[in-house]
């Protein structure tokens, strides 16, 4: 087996936590990541569930959103999220940044717009 397909493997390990992220809408940080996908798999470690969320995120197939407690998304689409500074819940926001100029161009003169990430920090309609 070369490099590059052990590379690409995907252990029982990764897909349970990308099949977790993907399957709530929580954006949970890495703490709570560990805590459920321990649930299944007791003898999992804290540094591994951390290693694979890095990796998951290096390869585009997650997003972390940097806010007090960096979290994470399941959902590595370009979108927006609303981060509510009182209760701390995080919010998708789709479709609205496509309707910036820069976004519907998809250029800029430092080079062509491929993904997006924007975070917007506010209060929440539920605070």
């Amino acid at each position: 087996m070369t490099k590059e397909k052990k590379k690409e493997r995907i252990t029982s390990q990764k897909k349970l936590i990308l099949d977790y992220l993907r399957s709530v809408k929580c954006h949970p940080s890495a703490g709570k990541v560990f805590f459920e996908v321990q649930k299944k798999l007791p003898r999992i470690s804290r540094g591994t569930v951390y290693r694979i969320l890095k990796n998951l995120k290096g390869k585009g197939e997650i997003q972390e959103i940097p806010c007090e407690v960096c979290r994470f998304d399941g959902d590595a689409s370009s979108h927006a999220h609303f981060i509510c500074q009182r209760c701390n819940k995080i919010f998708d926001i789709f479709g609205v940044c496509r309707e910036c100029n820069i976004l519907k161009r998809k250029k800029t003169k430092v080079g062509v717009i491929k993904n997006y990430q924007i975070h917007f920090h506010g209060i929440c309609k539920n605070c």
